[in-house]
């Protein structure tokens, strides 16, 4: 079974905050799970509001447990908001849908883990995870 390297994890936590400060973006916290939804990589850039962390979690957790992009979700919540509140009452509240959280797969499609990203708009949280997936040489999975 194909396994989320600390060297890419990392990757993906440096890159995402490299272009977050290049964007000029709010400060990130950026979050790496792998596929099992266990803690690989993560950062809290200085001067986050209190808890992004976690946020930045609940969108790669959500992602990882319900096998979809954060974006995807972010819709399916407008469409079917009773699925989404259950499903994050069976996850532990664990589940952000708003964009930010990016599937992590290789270039087989194989699921890696996830990436969470918490601190500026939803958009621009989703880029940098983007950014440092494919820094990574992997493919990010947004559930668009």
């Amino acid at each position: 079974m194909p396994e989320l390297t600390l060297a890419a994890a990392q990757t993906i936590v440096v890159t995402a905050l490299k272009l977050a400060r290049e964007k000029d973006m709010k400060p990130l916290a950026v979050v790496v799970l792998d596929a099992r939804g266990a803690l690989k990589a993560a950062a809290v850039e200085d001067g986050t509001s209190l808890k992004r962390a976690e946020i930045a979690t609940g969108k790669a957790y959500g992602a990882l447990a319900l096998g979809a992009g954060s974006r995807a979700l972010a819709k399916r919540a407008v469409e079917q908001p009773h699925f989404i509140a259950a499903a994050s009452h069976a996850i532990g509240g664990m589940l952000i849908p708003a964009p930010g959280g990016v599937l992590i797969r290789d270039k087989n499609g194989a699921l890696l883990g996830a990436v969470g990203v918490s601190g500026d708009t939803s958009d621009n949280d989703e880029l940098a995870a983007l950014a440092g997936i494919d820094a990574a040489g992997l493919v990010g999975d947004t559930g668009a």
